[in-house]
């Protein structure tokens, strides 16, 4: 029998790595002479790096990086095993764990840290970047990722803007000579979920905007200051983003990067599944294991558990995919039609978030067990 283990991580408990494990040390008990394969996964969002860096035994690096309010931190980052191809989550130098309710304010905060974690890694010799954009605490449209890559944003006095949102209402005028060299040859593939535009109703300040601290009244300022940069670049660089999918993700970091590096967007699990080579190793599989902490109506849109489900599926069709997780929500029942067979919850019974958080693995090793046994 060939099992693969193929879960994201369990949000505030469990690595992905750590999860496989655990399924791994349930199934065990069961069916020990079974071939495994464990392959940590993820969908661009938080526990990207870990994920690939693990999968394919790559290392990690750190940077010191300016955080959206302008503060050094130290963030880290991956290289895959190939070590030609670096992984980033803007989040670990441009997140929203860096403000609070007292000091978020989009106006002000900046993706500069972004583009210093990739300049970083253009110049320890990556050839391909993968950058997860989820969990932003900004709205600049990238604006400072792409003026810690060289661009020069000058109002009417040919003076740099102020970084952030509120920043983008003066400019004038956007100046790419001064680039750095390397971001023009390292080919940067966008990891990300988000089909929002840049701006309107559906875009990034009017969907996102109010999480990272726009108020109703800061909401028709960003928008339209968004609105004007993407104008701006059009007349400077004849790319139209105002209305591109996907531009709209972190705060239109999207429409940044595909403004001012070498990019295209995709879907952050099919790019997971692809650098972990799940196909492949999951050709001839009998029984595959995924999850994640919450599965629910939302997990058909790219989630890891359906990406992982269909990918199996594509290299044996005949697997059954089950998939674990701490809370099971609504609308499952549309996720059997997509190619997950069953889903279970793995909590013993009513208990506290960090009680379920504390025995995260001892649960999923159980669980896992307990379907083992059933099934055999």
């Amino acid at each position: 029998m060939k099992i693969v283990i193929a879960p994201d991580s369990f949000k505030g408990s469990l690595t992905a790595k750590q999860a496989a494990e655990a399924i791994h040390t349930g199934l065990l008990r069961v069916f020990p002479t079974a071939t495994y394969e464990l392959v940590p996964m993820a969908d661009g969002g938080e526990g990207t790096v870990q994920s690939l860096v693990d999968a394919t035994q790559g290392t990690f690096r750190t940077a010191l990086v300016l955080n959206p309010l302008g503060q050094t931190v130290t963030a880290e980052y991956g290289f895959l095993g190939d070590q030609r191809t670096a992984v980033i989550e803007m989040a670990a130098a441009s997140g929203i764990q860096f403000i609070n309710q007292d000091t978020r304010n989009p106006l002000k905060t900046t993706t500069y840290g972004t583009g210093q974690l990739l300049l970083d890694a253009m110049h320890h010799g990556a050839q391909e970047i993968i950058i997860g954009i989820g969990g932003s605490a900004t709205t600049d449209g990238g604006q400072g990722m792409a003026e810690a890559l060289g661009v020069r944003f000058l109002d009417a006095n040919d003076q740099p803007i102020k970084r952030g949102g509120g920043g983008l209402a003066d400019l004038v005028q956007i100046d790419c000579s001064h680039v750095d060299p390397l971001v023009k040859t390292v080919k940067v593939r966008i990891a990300s979920d988000v089909t929002n535009p840049l701006v309107g109703p559906q875009g990034a300040v009017a969907v996102f905007g109010p999480q990272k601290g726009a108020t109703p009244a800061m909401v028709p300022v960003l928008d339209a200051n968004l609105a004007h940069y993407a104008a701006v670049i059009k007349a400077t660089l004849g790319v139209d983003l105002a209305d591109q999918p996907g531009a709209g993700a972190a705060g239109g970091l999207g429409a940044g990067l595909l403004a001012f590096t070498h990019s295209q967007m995709e879907q952050g699990v099919e790019i997971v599944v692809r650098e972990t080579q799940l196909k492949q190793k999951a050709a001839g599989a009998d029984l595959a294991f995924t999850g994640e902490g919450a599965i629910d109506f939302q997990t058909q849109y790219g989630k890891t558990p359906m990406g992982t489900a269909q990918a199996v599926k594509a290299a044996s069709p005949h697997a059954k995919v089950i998939g674990l997780a701490g809370n099971v929500g609504e609308g499952i029942d549309q996720l059997y039609d997509l190619g997950i067979d069953a889903i279970f919850g793995i909590l013993p019974g009513i208990v506290d978030l960090p009680t379920a958080i504390a025995q995260a693995q001892e649960n999923l090793a159980r669980t896992a067990e307990n379907i083992g046994r059933a099934l055999k």
